[in-house]
C-alpha cells in the first residue's frame, strides 16, 4: 500500500522517520547474531514482560538489573522475525514521513516514543501476569497511523487486494483503511479476553491491545502535540 500524496508534497526530510527504522534494523540484526540462548537473555531484559513490569509497579522490584520501566521505550526497537520487522518498517515508511512534517522532528520524536509506551502499558494492563516476553514499533506504528487519520482522512491509500489467486489495486481513502484496520485490532483484542492462550500475548502471538491502545493515543496526543498547526519550512510558504 501507498498513500497518494495530497496537495501540499512534503518539503523537509523525514529523518527521525529514517533513524527510526535504521536503529530498529541494526537491533534485528544484532539479534541474529545472538545464539538462542543469548537471544533469549537478550529479550528478557529489554522486551516488556508483564509480570516483572508488575512487580516494578506495585513492588518496587522487577528482578533484574535493567530498569523494567524503560523496557517500554527499548522494546519498540526489538522484532521477533524477519517479516515482524518487515511488516512494521514498511507501515513506519508509508504513514511516518507525513506526521513527522505536521509535527516537526522533536515533537514527532516524543509522540512516537510515547505511543510505543502508551501502547506498551496498554496491552500489559490486559495481560499483567504474563510472562511473555512484548516486543515491536507495532504500537508507536499504531499511533502515528492514528494521527495519520485524523490529519490525512481522504488521502487515497493504493491498496493490493486478493482475489482468490489473483491480486488488484483499488485506492482506498485512509479513513476507511486505518479506521477497518483499528476495528480489526479492538475486536481481536477483545477476543482475546475470553481466549488468553490462543490470541494475544499471553499465547506469545500478537498483542492487539497494543496497537489497539497505540492508536486510540496517537489520536489523542498527535493533535496536541501540533498535528494540525501549519509546518513551518525556512523559505517556503504553505497554504
Amino acid at each position: 500500500m501507498v498513500p497518494l500524496r495530497d496537495n501540499n508534497p512534503i518539503q523537509i526530510r523525514p529523518y527521525v522517520t529514517y533513524a527510526l527504522i535504521a536503529i530498529s534494523v541494526l537491533v534485528f540484526v544484532y539479534e541474529a547474531t545472538l545464539s538462542p540462548g543469548q537471544l533469549e537473555a537478550f529479550l528478557d531484559n529489554y522486551a516488556i514482560v508483564p509480570a516483572q513490569l508488575s512487580a516494578t509497579l506495585f513492588q518496587g522490584n522487577g528482578g533484574r538489573g535493567f530498569p523494567e520501566v524503560l523496557t517500554l521505550i527499548t522494546s519498540q526497537f526489538l522484532h521477533g522475525g524477519f517479516l515482524h520487522l518487515g511488516g512494521n518498517m514498511l507501515f513506519l515508511w508509508i504513514f511516518g514521513n507525513n506526521i513527522e512534517e505536521r509535527l516537526g522532528r522533536v515533537n514527532y520524536l516524543i509522540f512516537y516514543l510515547l505511543c510505543g509506551a502508551l501502547a506498551g502499558l496498554a496491552q500489559w494492563y490486559f495481560s499483567m501476569t504474563s510472562s511473555v516476553p512484548s516486543l515491536g514499533a507495532s504500537g508507536a506504528i499504531a499511533g502515528v497511523m492514528g494521527a495519520y487519520i485524523l490529519r490525512f482522512p481522504n488521502v487515497q491509500v493504493l491498496t493490493l487486494v486478493p482475489l482468490g489467486i489473483f491480486f488488484f489495486t483499488a485506492r482506498i481513502p485512509a479513513i476507511f483503511f486505518l479506521g477497518f484496520w483499528f476495528v480489526q485490532q479492538a475486536f481481536y483484542g477483545v477476543a482475546s479476553l475470553s481466549a488468553p492462550t490462543n490470541i494475544g500475548m499471553q499465547g506469545g502471538g500478537i498483542a492487539y491491545w497494543a496497537h489497539a491502545g497505540g492508536f486510540v493515543f496517537g489520536a489523542i496526543l498527535g493533535p496536541l502535540l501540533g498535528l494540525f498547526r501549519k509546518p513551518t519550512v525556512p523559505g517556503i510558504q504553505r497554504q
